[in-house]
């Protein structure tokens, strides 16, 4: 009976383990620079263009496209022709990845703001994650926080994306409003364009232009109290000269009195 027992909590023991170890196994990860370039060359994971030095130890670096859009320009910026996109103080704006993306349904992605850009004081507000099934090009979302308009240069890398094994195939892939868009869309230009308040940027601008006449007039007013002071100063020392100048007189009027007294 103890012999049975045995048999039987073993068997049970192997099961657990034999069920853990392929759990562990089909575990999602984070993919490396070789299983980067295996899934794209295997076509699990398009990047296009895909160029090997954007490969990172375990992310992929992608770059500034052809189109962007700020509260600033309020159109379109073809920053191919132009060479770069200009991103003013407290400006949002919505830039284009060079790339286009399709993932498969047992791969997803996480992607976030460059540090070169960060430290500059560009945040980005896009979403993080790239679901299974997407395809298409990366719309991101970006805000200007710093006191110095920003220069994006074309396919400059400015979005690190890490790449995701999902553990199965999920069973429902992206199919979204953005699934195959790649460029900037009507409803992404006006959503940017077409605000009724004043942009960011300008009330930036404002506010600098009313410091800068502020000060100016502070400047000015503390001449003017200069100025006063030192006509009041000036005055005071006539003031002083004219009543020395009386009391002198006074002095000599009374000794011409007491010497006529005293003939």
């Amino acid at each position: 009976m103890l012999r049975s027992n045995t048999l039987i909590e073993n068997v049970d023991f192997y099961d657990t383990l034999t069920f853990g170890l392929k759990l562990m196994k089909g575990l999602g990860m984070i993919l490396v620079d070789k299983q980067i370039n295996e899934v794209v060359c295997a076509r699990h994971v398009r990047i296009d263009p895909f160029e090997a030095k954007q490969i990172q130890p375990a992310s992929y670096d992608l770059r500034v496209g052809a189109q962007g859009i700020s509260t600033t320009s309020k159109q379109v910026v073809n920053i191919e022709e132009k060479g770069y996109f200009e991103l003013r103080p407290g400006d949002f704006a919505v830039v284009v990845t060079r790339e286009a993306l399709a993932f498969n349904d047992s791969y997803t992605a996480r992607i976030g703001l460059r540090s070169k850009y960060a430290r500059k004081g560009i945040i980005a507000t896009t979403g993080p994650q790239i679901d299974p099934g997407f395809n298409g090009r990366l719309k991101i979302g970006i805000t200007n926080l710093s006191p110095h308009a920003i220069a994006m240069p074309f396919e400059d890398d400015f979005i690190t994306m890490e790449i995701h094994k999902l553990p199965m195939p999920c069973q429902k892939p992206y199919a979204g409003d953005y699934q195959g868009d790649t460029a900037l869309s009507p409803r992404d230009i006006e959503a940017v364009a077409e605000g009724d308040n004043i942009g960011f940027a300008k009330m930036l601008d404002t506010m600098r232009a009313l410091s800068k006449n502020v000060s100016a007039l502070t400047m000015n007013v503390d001449k003017q109290i200069k100025q006063s002071e030192i006509v009041l100063k000036q005055n005071k020392s006539i003031m002083w000269l004219v009543g020395i100048g009386l009391a002198i007189i006074g002095l000599i009027t009374g000794l011409i009195g007491l010497m006529i007294g005293l003939k």
